[in-house]
């Protein structure tokens, strides 16, 4: 029997934002997704000509993401969008989140979730109140081998995890890029608008879910190091961080983005008692596997030796390189699953979502307190949902 598609809305994305055009790739890559309309940007011409370019009835290229929602609700059901992706700078995220919640619609967000755990929080509260989905970013999770090793970690191939290093790797900011117009840098260096982490909030909250998602640990304290390492940028560049896990491993976390010359070297090491892994974001299709007994082993996306759960997430045969776009597209594809519900394994499908959001909002504070203080450990308080 078939099924429609899913009907999307986004909100920011507009002319020359790189991430919104991400957004539309990944969902529409499965044909789970179809997007209807938009609230691109505040500027009305970019705003329209974005909807142009996009082949979308102009009477659906919205001002805002209030117009937008008023007016999808008075559409038919057979209509009106089901979700909506948020693609806007950090300090939207919860007021449109919420709006959108309120609305009775599901929705896809950029991360970080929101600008603090207090905004997080609430975004939690409205989720259970609307009873609506909510899915979160984090891309990197999304892979069909980071899938894999985490189930290899769950079923304790390694034994005992002792050890988790987590490093992302950018240059794009070496130079004060942002005093030269350059879009992408201007807000995510502009506390009002990223939060109160800088390179902390952009990418070390990818580092810091993908440690926690494939060693399934949480983290319990941090003692952080984060500096600005360009003179006159007002938020960090630069972020070191020792990190502790409960079950007693002990864990390392650096993010940067003025490592000049790096382009998005993401890379995940994990450590038990009896052997480890290793994942690199820029060759996501091996998976290393280092054993203190036997020779180190390959693992190849699509080739044997992979899990049979990860089978469901390559699209390909061997040999076939999946990317970013795919797994991104993994994430959307959840996200719909989870929205039609049912009882097939597919409706079951893992996404980061809330308690992703709560948790790295959590790290963020903690690891800006400790960074200011002179404590050396600062605990990773426990946000507060009903959903762990």
């Amino acid at each position: 029997m078939a099924r429609h598609a899913l009907r999307l809305g986004m909100v920011g994305g507009g002319e020359g934002a790189f991430i919104g055009a991400v957004h539309r790739m990944a969902a529409a890559l499965d044909g789970d997704w179809r997007l209807v309309a938009g609230a691109f940007s505040s500027d009305a011409g970019r705003n329209m000509r974005t909807g142009e370019v996009l082949d979308l009835d102009p009477t659906r290229v919205y001002p805002s993401i209030e117009v937008m929602i008023e007016r999808e609700q008075a559409l038919p059901a057979d209509s009106r969008i089901d979700a909506v992706a948020i693609v806007t700078p950090n300090h939207l995220h919860a007021p449109m989140a919420i709006t959108t919640l309120n609305a009775g619609f599901h929705v896809m967000c950029e991360k970080p979730m929101a600008m603090n755990v207090a905004e997080a929080e609430a975004i939690a509260a409205a989720v259970e109140a609307s009873g609506r989905q909510f899915a979160l970013a984090f891309t990197y999770s999304g892979y069909p081998l980071i899938k894999d090793a985490r189930a290899r970690v769950a079923r304790g191939d390694f034994g005992a995890i002792r050890l988790v290093q987590v490093e992302y790797l950018q240059g794009w900011l070496s130079q004060p890029v942002e005093s030269g117009g350059n879009r992408q840098a201007e807000w995510r260096t502009d506390p009002a608008r990223a939060g109160m982490g800088g390179c902390l909030g952009d990418i070390g909250t990818h580092a810091f879910q993908l440690a926690e998602h494939v060693s399934g640990l949480r983290v319990q304290a941090v003692c952080a190091d984060l500096a600005t390492h360009v003179a006159g940028r007002r938020l960090d560049d630069d972020v070191s961080a020792l990190l502790r896990f409960d079950g007693g491993a002990h864990g390392v976390l650096k993010a940067t983005q003025v490592a000049a010359g790096e382009e998005n070297g993401l890379k995940l090491r994990i450590h038990g008692e009896k052997g480890g892994l290793e994942w690199a974001q820029m060759e996501p299709n091996t998976l290393v596997l280092r054993w203190l007994d036997r020779p180190t082993e390959l693992v190849r996306a699509g080739g044997p030796g992979t899990l049979p759960g990860t089978s469901a997430l390559f699209r390909t045969p061997a040999g076939h390189p999946e990317g970013y776009i795919e797994a991104f597209a993994n994430i959307y594809r959840a996200f719909a699953a989870a929205i039609r519900g049912g009882p097939g394994p597919e409706s079951r499908a893992w996404m980061p979502g809330i308690e992703e959001g709560l948790r790295t909002m959590a790290f963020v504070e903690a690891a800006v307190r400790n960074s200011a203080s002179n404590e050396k450990w600062t605990a990773v308080g426990a946000a507060q949902s009903n959903f762990s």
